[in-house]
C-alpha cells in the first residue's frame, strides 16, 4: 500500500511539472529512477526509464495534439516490470499500450472538465477577478495531476498480480520477439524526433555528427563537444555583427529620422523597473503553475 501511495505521489509530481518552470521530470529517465527507487531498485529503474526514454523522446506536445501520456505509461511499465522480475522488453510491453490509456483519461479531462473553468474563468475575467482567474488555472492542473496520480496508485494495487499472471502466458517466442523490438523502438523513437526538428537549416549538422562518428569514429561526447562549440559560435556571430559601428554617414541618416517629438516622448516614457519584471513573472508564473494546455 505504502508503495503504491508512493508510486502516485512520483506521478502527481511528475504530472505537475511546469509547477517547476518546465523542468522535464515527466520524461521516463527521470520517473523510471524514481520508481525504482520506491521499489528498492533503483539500478534497475535507471535502465528501464532510459529505454522508454528512448522510445518516447519523440512525444512532445504539437499544438493541440497530445502524445501518450509518458508519466503514467513509463512509471506503470516500470513498476509492473520490476515486480515481476522481468526485462526491459516488459517494460516497453506495458508501458506504450498503458501511456495510450492514459491520453484517453487527459483527453476526457481536457474535453469535459477544462472547458466548464474556461467559462467560470470566462466570467471572472468580466467582472475583473484576477484571482478568480489564477484559481481556475491551479484548479485544471492540480485536478488533472490529482486524477492521474490516483490511478497509478490503484493500477499499482490492483494490477500487480494481474500482470504477473498476464506474463506468464505469453509464448516464449513472443517474449524474444518483444526483445528484438527492444532494440527497434529507440531508433523509432529518434526518427519521431528527427521528423519534428530536421528542416533545411539543421540537416547538415545531423548529417556532419553522422559523418564524425560512422567514419572518423569520434565518440558522442566529443560530437556534443563539438556541437556545443558551434552553437555557441552562431549564437554569438549576429551579436558580434550587431556591435560593430554603423558607418558615419549612416548614422547621421539615423539621428535625421527621429523627430523631435519622438525623441522628448522616449524621454518622457517611464522605464520598466526590475520590480516590475519580478511581479510580472511570479503572477505568470502562477498562471503556469499546473497548466499544461
Amino acid at each position: 500500500m505504502v508503495e503504491a501511495l508512493l508510486l502516485g505521489l512520483v506521478a502527481f509530481i511528475a504530472q505537475s511539472e511546469y509547477a517547476l518552470g518546465t523542468s522535464l521530470i515527466s520524461r521516463p529517465i527521470v520517473t523510471g529512477l524514481l520508481t525504482g527507487l520506491v521499489l528498492g531498485d533503483m539500478e534497475t529503474g535507471i535502465v528501464m526509464g532510459a529505454t522508454l526514454e528512448l522510445a518516447f523522446i519523440g512525444s512532445f506536445s504539437v499544438g493541440a495534439s497530445l502524445p501518450p501520456d509518458v508519466v503514467t505509461g513509463g512509471i506503470l511499465g516500470v513498476a509492473f516490470a520490476i515486480n515481476s522480475g522481468a526485462g526491459t522488453e516488459t517494460a516497453l510491453l506495458l508501458g506504450l499500450p498503458i501511456a495510450t490509456l492514459a491520453l484517453i483519461v487527459k483527453n476526457i479531462y481536457n474535453g469535459m472538465f477544462i472547458p466548464l473553468l474556461c467559462h467560470k474563468a470566462d466570467a471572472y475575467a468580466e467582472v475583473g477577478n484576477t484571482r478568480g482567474i489564477e484559481r481556475m488555472h491551479l484548479i485544471s492542473g492540480i485536478g488533472l495531476s490529482l486524477t492521474l496520480g490516483i490511478i497509478v496508485t490503484v493500477s499499482y494495487l490492483a494490477g500487480v498480480n494481474v500482470v504477473k499472471g498476464f506474463l506468464d502466458a505469453i509464448p516464449e517466442f513472443i517474449k524474444h520477439g518483444l526483445s528484438v523490438a527492444t532494440g527497434i523502438i529507440p531508433a523509432l523513437g529518434f526518427a519521431m524526433l528527427a521528423r519534428l526538428l530536421i528542416n533545411k537549416k539543421v540537416a547538415p549538422y545531423f548529417f556532419l555528427g553522422f559523418i564524425l562518428m560512422a567514419y572518423l569514429k569520434i565518440p558522442v561526447t566529443g560530437i556534443a563537444i563539438l556541437g556545443a562549440i558551434v552553437a555557441v559560435v552562431m549564437v554569438n556571430m549576429p551579436k558580434l555583427a550587431a556591435s560593430q559601428p554603423a558607418p558615419r554617414k549612416e548614422r547621421l541618416m539615423t539621428m535625421k529620422m527621429i523627430s523631435d517629438k519622438d525623441r522628448q516622448q522616449a524621454e518622457n516614457t517611464e522605464l520598466v523597473t526590475a520590480r516590475d519584471l519580478r511581479r510580472v513573472f511570479w503572477r505568470s508564473f502562477q498562471m503556469e503553475f499546473f497548466l499544461e494546455l
